[in-house]
């Protein structure tokens, strides 16, 4: 019977060890199912995932987060961004996330804010910067972390985060693996001819004169066929225009009245194409960045002037001319707020949406009030 018993003792610590190994080979496929041959893939019916989903496995996030994608529906591979972001919340055994698609009328403001009634973690805005300013507002108002997956044309706030362009797959990454940080907003308080005032929010820039005649001139059709490169088709339609006559007021400083095509009001400075309009603003500086830009002379002016923007990009000083010479040229300023008054109502701009015409605009910086997800080192 000894060898018998034996036999038993050695059957039942081989049937633990099966479970044990077993066990193990799951909890490995799961986190790398290219580990595991086919047929013991199949045998223990482990779930494969795209390879560009397997790094989220490594992030130390709760695993009750929940996140929630308002999306902007008409934007190109949002399908395919569904699908990775249900595959990423399944492999991650992170709850189902939240999915609502904006649509005419609605931007997403109410949207995000039944996303945080629904007991979301993480606003995420999948589109253009349309999508992201309402969301946005929400993720202040409920002290969300704001996470982007940039689909649009411009994405100037994504840009400027350092958020990947071009690939859903790593802007969500991004998200999932990126750190918290508190940034700064700008609030434009625009007032009409009559005498109506209304505040908008801002996270990149905030215009009156041509800049805001670019965004108007930029329909949908020209921004699908040519993409940023719209905007300066639309200005070059006004370089002939009136330059407008206003009055800046920036908090410290002497007010500066005159001629001008624009100005500027900026969070943030960076541009598509590597242009930096405004190089010393800075999205955590608690200070707005003024610029006033003017074009005399016709097309040398305009030259002078993009000359000017361009160089400025590329860190490279221009030389110091006298005023009567110089036909284009952009001046700078900073400070914690900014007023703007115009002679005549003109067109007013925040993040590329048009607010109608003003003949006053006042804007303030609220510092570190919106909390952004990402990996950037802005």
């Amino acid at each position: 019977m000894g060898w018998q018993w034996l036999a038993v003792v050695a059957a039942g610590i081989a049937v633990i060890a099966m479970v044990i190994a077993v066990a193990a080979l799951r909890r490995l496929g799961e986190r790398d199912p290219a580990t595991v041959r086919p047929w013991l893939r199949r045998l223990l019916r482990v779930r494969e995932y795209p390879p560009e989903l397997m790094a989220a496995f490594t992030t130390d996030r709760p695993e009750s987060e929940r996140l929630a994608f308002i999306v902007n529906p008409t934007k190109p591979g949002v399908a395919r961004l569904r699908e990775i972001a249900h595959q990423t919340c399944t492999a991650r055994r992170l709850p189902e996330p939240i999915w609502l698609y904006t649509a005419p009328g609605n931007t997403g403001l109410d949207l995000a804010r039944q996303a945080v009634a629904a007991g979301a973690d993480v606003l995420i805005a999948a589109g253009g910067d349309g999508t992201v300013r309402p969301v946005a507002a929400v993720a202040i108002e409920s002290g969300l972390p704001l996470g982007i997956i940039p689909l649009g044309t411009g994405n100037l706030f994504a840009r400027n985060l350092d958020v990947p362009l071009g690939s859903p797959t790593d802007a969500l990454r991004a998200i999932i693996e990126g750190t918290d940080s508190a940034v700064d907003i700008g609030r434009l308080t625009v007032t009409r001819e009559s005498g109506d005032e209304r505040e908008y929010l801002f996270l990149v820039m905030a215009g009156v004169g041509i800049d805001a005649e670019m965004v108007a001139g930029a329909g949908d059709g020209l921004k699908r066929r040519l993409g940023w490169l719209a905007y300066f088709v639309a200005a070059f339609r006004h370089f002939r225009a009136k330059r407008m006559r206003a009055s800046v007021t920036v908090e410290g400083l002497e007010a500066v009245e005159g001629k001008m095509r624009t100005v500027l009001i900026a969070n943030c400075g960076r541009l598509p194409g590597g242009l930096v309009l405004v190089p010393d603003a800075r999205i955590d500086d608690g200070q707005l960045d003024v610029a006033t830009l003017d074009a005399r002379a016709g097309v040398a002016g305009w030259a002078g002037l993009v000359g000017e923007v361009v160089m400025q990009g590329r860190s490279v000083s221009t030389p110091t001319l006298p005023d009567a010479w110089r036909a284009g040229r952009i001046d700078h300023a900073r400070g914690p707020s900014v007023e703007v008054v115009m002679e005549s109502p003109e067109r007013v701009q925040a993040d590329g949406e048009l607010l109608g015409r003003a003949v006053r605009i006042r804007a303030v910086v609220d510092a570190g009030c919106l909390t952004v997800r990402s990996r950037g080192t802005f």
